[in-house]
């Protein structure tokens, strides 16, 4: 290869070709470290972002109401129930929310000229028996439907309340005649 020093043309194209070699191996192991270099650590920890809203909600006062019926069973006008009246109960169940008021009102029933507190059940041939409702165990207050005078009030707690109705069928009404007698009472609750 070497003549007088000199290298021969075919040894100067292959130490041209190892050295291109070596230059394109360091060409790309320099790239190589370069990409290594500007790639981005990663993150130890998620960025993060936050926001608030608002949550409502409105609670309006609400009730039921149901009633059991007042059943007085037999009435006697000539014996037992001569001098003694005949005392029966029923209930009304009220369920209102929570601290709500609320105010029962008994209306007169469905006898024509009845009032609420003259109240009247209708029996066999137009016949009528006289009877009473009362929101005291006593028998004293007259339960009507006018707010504030002579109804029921109350609290809701969130869950059922019984209020008791006092009913009364007052002694000796000789008059009435045999048979079944009823009428119908509309509770209202007003809250």
């Amino acid at each position: 290869m070497f003549r007088d020093g000199l290298l021969s043309a075919a040894g100067q194209m292959a130490c041209a070709d190892r050295i291109t070699a070596v230059r394109r191996r360091l060409l790309r192991i320099g790239l190589v470290l370069a990409l290594v270099a500007f790639v981005p650590p990663r993150s130890t920890e998620a960025g993060t972002a936050s926001t608030t809203f608002q949550v409502t909600a409105n609670i309006a006062t609400n009730c039921l109401i149901t009633a059991t019926p007042l059943a007085f069973g037999q009435y006697q006008p000539a014996t037992i129930n001569a001098a003694t009246p005949l005392n029966m109960q029923s209930q009304i169940t009220v369920t209102c929310t929570n601290t709500g008021t609320f105010t029962v009102g008994l209306d007169q029933g469905t006898f024509n000229g009845a009032t609420t507190t003259n109240r009247r059940m209708t029996g066999p041939t137009n016949s009528s028996l006289n009877y009473s409702l009362f929101s005291d165990p006593a028998r004293t207050l007259n339960w009507g439907n006018n707010l504030g005078v002579d109804t029921v009030a109350g609290v809701g707690t969130g869950g059922p309340e019984i209020i008791n109705v006092y009913g009364q069928i007052p002694p000796a009404q000789v008059t009435a005649v045999p048979g079944g007698y009823s009428d119908t009472i509309t509770a209202t609750i007003t809250f």
